[in-house]
């Protein structure tokens, strides 16, 4: 069965749209979907288009929405096509959107960084050491199945969100002496979420190509993509085994 995956992506350049999200256009295609790419967020105003996509990529860090283009995502979200995306891509995109951030319940607000007397000329200070812990649920979601905790270092996003949210792992920021905040913070950093008949999957580590070749994080990644899109139960059936991967026997694996 064929269907359609729409990839948004521009927005601040610093996240590299183009080369992050061409990292997933060939396991979508080997998924069985036929990719639409484009760079405009004004798509979503397309109504036709939209009525015909089974699954949204979006990954556009910052960047603002005409409100036609939103009130289209949205209602493309609530009849079944499916969101997912990773780090600002999707949770810092559009700001000044209140209708936007109402649909994906939850937004970046800080990646607080090392001390200054912990951070050695030319390193990137937001850069720390943590680690993604998932949760009771994730045992037995498609998306993350079979995974562990796993470290990374790079940065650690502090959200604020709704509990709408499905949450499947989290990661949590300590209090350190000098810090503003008196105690640890945890936030989600992999979660799905329904909306209408919709289905909304995101995953907070992206911020670089080398984080999303982590092989957990592009696990997480490609399975939220299969199943946030419309129908995955037919998609299984079409050859996708039921943890979410794409069957090895005459498609590729997930992070090759």
């Amino acid at each position: 069965m064929t269907r359609t995956a729409l990839v948004v992506r521009g927005g601040w350049p610093g996240h590299d749209p183009v080369a992050v999200t061409d990292l997933f256009v060939p396991f979508l295609e080997l998924a069985g979907f036929d990719v639409v790419l484009r760079d405009d967020p004004d798509v979503y105003a397309d109504a036709g288009l939209m009525a015909g996509v089974d699954l949204v990529l979006q990954c556009v860090s910052t960047g603002s929405i005409e409100p036609e283009a939103t009130a289209g995502l949205r209602a493309a979200v609530a009849a079944g096509t499916g969101l997912a995306g990773w780090h600002g891509g999707v949770v810092d995109s559009f700001r000044a959107d209140a209708d936007y951030l109402h649909l994906v319940g939850a937004q970046f607000a800080a990646h607080p960084g090392r001390p200054a007397d912990d951070t050695a000329p030319g390193d990137h200070d937001a850069f720390v050491p943590h680690v993604i812990r998932f949760t009771e649920a994730a045992r037995d979601h498609p998306i993350t199945r079979g995974l562990t905790d796993f470290e990374l270092v790079t940065e650690q996003y502090w959200l604020l969100h709704d509990d709408l949210l499905d949450v499947l792992a989290t990661t949590t920021r300590e209090a350190r002496v000098g810090d503003p905040w008196s105690r640890p913070v945890t936030s989600p950093a992999v979660w799905t979420r329904r909306w209408g008949r919709g289905r909304m999957a995101v995953v907070t580590p992206g911020h670089s190509v080398d984080v999303l070749e982590h092989p957990t994080v592009r696990t997480l990644v490609e399975r939220s993509l299969l199943w946030a899109a419309r129908d995955d139960e037919a998609l299984r059936d079409d050859g996708v085994r039921s943890d979410g991967r794409v069957r090895s026997d005459d498609r590729a694996e997930p992070g090759r």
